[in-house]
């Protein structure tokens, strides 16, 4: 990976790229420490003192944030409301029939995909913008897990503030979503991931020395190595199973059109161990937030019971969380692992797409058959990749009751799957560029 960086930065058009790619990842970071306007930032700091921003029950979407959710920074809302966007827009296009008429047009269609994207992504942005600021005005004990001794957004600030606050919020959703754009025309790599991928990994050094400093478990020191060994050990157990895939061979057949004979190669079908990626965390992740939301905002003369067990039994506390959250939350994982394969790839369509151009899997007859064989495959080879990606997401849970510490784990299942995988997606891309510029032809 290194030895790709330093001949792509003495390559001038790649150094270019990367040179504009890190420069747009450096103004995105600053973007998030630019205060909203009616924002009291001494107010939040002291309320995330006391709490360490370890009670949070938004931290997923203050981990996509790169921890300017909590700061109620002009970035506050990060990347969220674009990925949102684009997985409801993933999701539909299975059920509304013009959608999937699109995505068969190709780039054309595509194209209209990426306009809805971004006007869906501007939609929930203003409903994300509202409800963020409507709860750190009412109820900051549900943003930073601690009810805040002073108001995090200044009394004075009447209706007026509170729209302002918002349409920044919005704009600067828009502005990252421009920002990620121009990093995939004219940088490298995919602009949205390499802007999640910045925002994750800004938040390791100081999860890594906020283990150093509480945890309760002897020497500070110990814990900080063992856990900068387990990393060692998951980043590669990842870039392992991520890499891995199994190919299903495919044949076609040879057939004339006109005067010309096509067909007769031989290709393969990758189904990927982890098809469907860091979804299902994210999906199990927001399903079992939403019982924690209601009951911070039930009214307790009627749910006080109910409310006490969803916090105490579904909510985060110090000493890490229940096992009843645990096990929901594995067996949720698995459940969308297989939800989500099962709307992505089509066994059906694949198998028709197949026999229309003359392709068959070697041993197995065209048609239904075809369909069969493929399902098959991809249930067997979906159940090892969700059990992979329910153990990687309990892996901060079980460390964090190990450490006994309030602090974040900072490998945990969300960033180190997407660390890694943009990671390699970036590599790749730098790799293939570089074959470009050193290909020697038949005129060299």
């Amino acid at each position: 990976m290194l030895s790709a960086f330093g001949r792509a930065f003495r390559t001038p058009d790649l150094r270019k790229k990367l040179l504009f790619t890190l420069a747009i990842m450096a103004l995105f970071r600053v973007g998030s420490h630019v205060p909203a306007p009616g924002v009291d930032q001494a107010a939040i700091s002291q309320c995330l003192g006391l709490s360490g921003a370890s009670g949070s029950a938004l931290g997923l979407i203050n981990l996509f944030s790169g921890n300017a959710l909590l700061q109620l920074s002009v970035f506050a809302l990060g990347i969220m409301p674009y990925i949102t966007a684009s997985i409801i827009l993933q999701l539909l296009t299975v059920v509304i029939p013009r959608l999937d008429a699109l995505k068969k047009e190709g780039q054309a269609g595509q194209t209209k995909i990426t306009q809805y994207t971004r006007y869906l992504t501007v939609g929930l942005a203003i409903l994300q913008a509202t409800g963020l600021v409507a709860t750190a005005r009412t109820n900051s004990a549900y943003l930073f897990g601690v009810q805040c001794q002073t108001p995090v957004i200044y009394p004075k600030v009447g209706t007026l503030g509170i729209v302002v606050m918002v349409a920044v919020m919005v704009a600067a959703t828009s502005i990252i979503m421009w920002l990620g754009e121009l990093i995939t025309d004219r940088g490298v790599g995919n602009g949205m991931s390499l802007l999640m991928f910045t925002s994750i990994a800004s938040q390791l050094p100081s999860q890594l020395w906020s283990i150093k400093t509480n945890t309760s478990l002897g020497d500070g020191w110990v814990a900080f190595i063992a856990v900068i060994l387990v990393g060692v050990v998951l980043v590669g157990l990842v870039v392992f199973i991520e890499q891995g895939q199994r190919r299903v061979p495919v044949q076609y057949a040879k057939r004339m059109v006109g005067r010309r004979m096509y067909g007769g190669s031989s290709t393969y079908i990758p189904i990927k161990v982890n098809q469907p990626g860091v979804i299902p965390i994210i999906f199990a992740s927001s399903l079992l937030q939403l019982p924690v939301l209601v009951a911070q905002f039930a009214d307790p003369n009627f749910t006080h019971g109910w409310s006490q067990w969803v916090h105490s039994e579904l909510g985060y506390s110090v000493q890490g969380y229940s096992g009843i959250y645990m096990g929901a939350y594995f067996l949720l994982i698995l459940f969308f692992a297989f939800f989500y394969v099962a709307i992505t790839f089509n066994p059906d369509e694949v198998a028709d797409n197949m026999k229309k151009y003359g392709g068959f899997i070697p041993g197995i007859r065209a048609g239904k058959p075809t369909s069969d064989y493929l399902n098959f495959i991809l249930t067997r080879i979906t159940w090892p990749g969700s059990l992979y990606l329910a153990l990687i997401a309990l892996i901060p849970m079980i460390a964090l009751m190990e450490f006994h510490s309030g602090a974040k784990f900072p490998f945990g299942g969300t960033s180190i799957l997407i660390l890694v995988g943009v990671g390699l997606e970036t590599v790749k891309q730098i790799e293939s560029q570089l074959q470009q510029h050193n290909y020697e032809g038949f005129l060299r």
